[in-house]
């Protein structure tokens, strides 16, 4: 019966450990990331998840969000410098 209950025990602990090492897909930048692009693309830029999907990207990558609309783009140069790749190049964060 004590050989049982260290097996289980040892089992237990051992699924313990592995669930504590297990890779957690967090990241935190991405919470900024999101509260920061949900206040700038609710802002009237009509393209909804578009806008989204591509602060989020420009955001994880420049580690910035401008603040408002337009003039404001000075505030994070590396948000505003960023471009789409091919023959017409046009600025890919909104």
């Amino acid at each position: 019966m004590k050989t049982r209950r260290a097996a289980l025990l040892m089992l237990l602990l051992l699924v313990v450990v592995a669930a504590a090492s297990w890779p957690q897909p967090c990241d935190a930048a991405s919470g900024f990331c999101a509260s920061k692009c949900a206040v700038r693309c609710g802002r009237g830029r009509g393209r909804g998840s578009g806008c989204l999907r591509s602060c989020g990207l420009c955001c994880e990558e420049c580690n910035c969000v401008p603040t408002g609309s337009g003039s404001t783009r000075d505030e994070c140069p590396c948000y505003r410098d960023m471009l789409t790749a091919g023959p017409r190049k046009r600025p890919k964060c909104p």
